[in-house]
């Protein structure tokens, strides 16, 4: 039961965590912009905000 009080450290646990933590999001990045085709598609969201649903017309202004 020792090694559960090195987990208990602060000392021990901050750099564990951060290294624990930068790995997930490198993968994370690796995941989403290694494929080409993932990343054009991801890419091409990025403008879904601003686009309109439908054009209004005047009968629905009515």
């Amino acid at each position: 039961m020792e090694w559960l009080s090195w987990f208990a450290s602060p000392e021990n646990t901050k750099p564990l965590a951060l290294v624990v933590l930068f790995v997930t999001f490198v993968l994370i990045v690796f995941f989403v912009y290694g494929d080409k085709k993932r990343s054009d598609r991801l890419e091409s969201y990025k403008h879904m905000p601003f686009m309109d649903d439908e054009p209004e017309s005047k009968e629905d202004k009515k």
